[in-house]
């Protein structure tokens, strides 16, 4: 039950045993397992937007698309009942809007409610979370703060400051925030980038476009998925509906898990299959060498998926085009570039990449002394060393966020079953002062992750603190791990908690 309380500020607050910061894939996936597990525990979600979906409800570009097959992106708990494999974004926002109706979850959230920072108090096992309404300050108190925030900033994406663009009289737009209005047909569009968004944008644009050209400093692998499951189909045809989508998802687990070591054992042969893959679609003459042949080896960066080689089939229709050189400057109708050659643009889109931010932007602190996340260890992918009744959701980089997402939000719920079993208001990931190796949280080579190489936790070599990329290996360490491993649990005794 969520009670008023005062405080020391004057600013009201309520409490709550837990505080999930979200309403995204991972917030509606935590509030499902706190309830399946923790009935007897209040929380409340709060979300900075005005709609449930976080991901699924920022990015409105045309052709918005996971980059994971659904089977796996979607959750185990709730069968996935689209025919694509690699779904549409608002599809996959509809999906959460039923999860959460269908569970009673929609009640538990709140809107426009920005977090901006939280305080762990020990005297009390507490978290006081501040958060503006409007504008307006308010608090939450709590037992537990659970962070669904993703891994990048909402507010602003990575945009490199280039030269003269001040003088380009057409119209530029990032991704992260697509004007409703935008009208491209018959319009000559430029994409800046070569990840997932543009590889996404350039064929649903060439629809209506008069030509797209990706404009890329460096190639980025690409693979190709058919965008029906056939596989998946046919379980449909003679499975029970949850049967069916349970075995399709964890056979597009281990297919997908198969083919990352595929590429990390036998690049030289990755790169060949990738390779012939586009040879197939692509019209004769393209420079596959140029243009699709990446310095680096598959999967050191993500792997990019385009279904029914609708990228391939654009450029094969003249309809879509690819230059691999770097920009000298903007000028008033287009970019010149590096070689020499210029681009007419009535519209340039800047799919440059993300902007990482660790716990969403929210400052943390415990007893006063403020929290520097890069100076932490990530414990098991989900809590940070040291701080109490504190978790963040962090999926895989290398297969569908979901995989890992889930085997979190059940391992905290079995956590906070725990610590009420027992009687403990305090639980963190503790070392015991023991040293261990030092590893980026993510291993990736991409652009935005060096990026914020200063911004995230740390992962280590040595299991419960290494940030594993391995979700059949996860998923055995999930099921025989201990909820005490490497734990550290209290108790206080004072009015503050025992208010549920």
């Amino acid at each position: 039950m969520v009670v008023d309380e005062t405080n020391d500020s004057h600013v009201p607050a309520r409490s709550v045993d837990v505080v999930i910061v979200g309403a995204g894939l991972s917030g509606i996936n935590a509030a499902y397992r706190l309830q399946e597990r923790n009935p007897g525990l209040s929380y409340v979600i709060v979300e900075n937007r005005e709609r449930i979906g976080g991901t699924w409800d920022l990015f409105r570009y045309p052709g918005v698309r996971s980059d994971s097959d659904i089977y796996t992106l979607s959750y185990p708990f709730k069968a996935w009942d689209g025919r694509k494999a690699i779904a549409d974004g608002a599809d996959i926002r509809q999906y959460l809007v039923d999860v959460a109706t269908e569970n009673g979850i929609d009640r538990h959230i709140e809107y426009g409610v920005k977090v901006t920072a939280a305080q762990f108090d020990s005297r009390t096992d507490r978290w006081t979370v501040d958060a503006t309404v409007s504008g307006t300050p308010t608090q939450f108190r709590t037992r537990f703060l659970y962070l669904c925030t993703g891994y990048y900033d909402y507010e602003q994406g990575h945009a490199p400051d280039f030269d003269g663009l001040a003088d380009f009289t057409g119209t530029v737009v990032h991704p992260q925030f697509w004007p409703e209005d935008l009208d491209y047909a018959s319009k000559k569009v430029v994409v800046i980038g070569s990840g997932a968004t543009a590889i996404t944008l350039v064929p649903s644009l060439s629809r209506e476009a008069a030509l797209v050209t990706m404009l890329q400093r460096s190639p980025t692998h690409i693979s190709v998925l058919p965008s029906v499951d056939k596989r998946a189909q046919l379980l449909r045809k003679y499975l029970p509906t949850m049967a069916a989508h349970r075995m399709a998802r964890w056979m597009n687990t281990v297919l997908s898990l198969g083919f990352y070591f595929y590429c990390r054992r036998f690049p030289a042969r990755a790169r060949a299959r990738l390779r012939g893959l586009a040879l197939r679609f692509l019209p004769a003459g393209f420079d596959v060498d140029t243009h699709l042949n990446p310095s680096y080896q598959p999967w050191d960066q993500r792997l990019c998926v385009v279904p029914d080689a609708d990228l391939y089939r654009a450029i094969r229709a003249g309809k879509a085009d690819i230059v691999t050189d770097t920009i000298d400057h903007f000028d008033a109708t287009g970019i010149a570039l590096s070689s020499g050659a210029h681009l007419d643009a009535d519209i340039v889109v800047m799919a440059t990449g993300l902007k990482i931010q660790a716990f969403g932007g929210i400052t943390l602190a415990v007893d006063g002394v403020t929290v520097d996340p890069h100076e932490r260890f990530l414990y098991r992918g989900r809590m940070l060393e040291g701080v109490p009744n504190f978790a963040w959701i962090f999926g895989y980089t290398n297969a569908s966020w979901t995989l890992r997402s889930d085997m979190t939000a059940r391992s905290v719920a079995e956590l906070l079953d725990y610590m009420d079993s027992h009687g403990y208001t305090h639980a963190y990931p503790d070392r015991n002062g023991k040293s261990i190796p030092e590893l980026p949280m993510v291993d990736l080579q991409s652009g935005y992750i060096q990026r914020a190489a200063d911004v995230l936790p740390k992962s280590s070599t040595e299991r419960p603190w290494k940030v594993g990329a391995n979700v059949l290996l996860d998923y055995i360490d999930h099921l025989r791990g201990q909820v005490t491993d490497s734990m550290t649990f209290g108790r206080v005794t004072t009015p503050a908690t025992a208010d549920r």
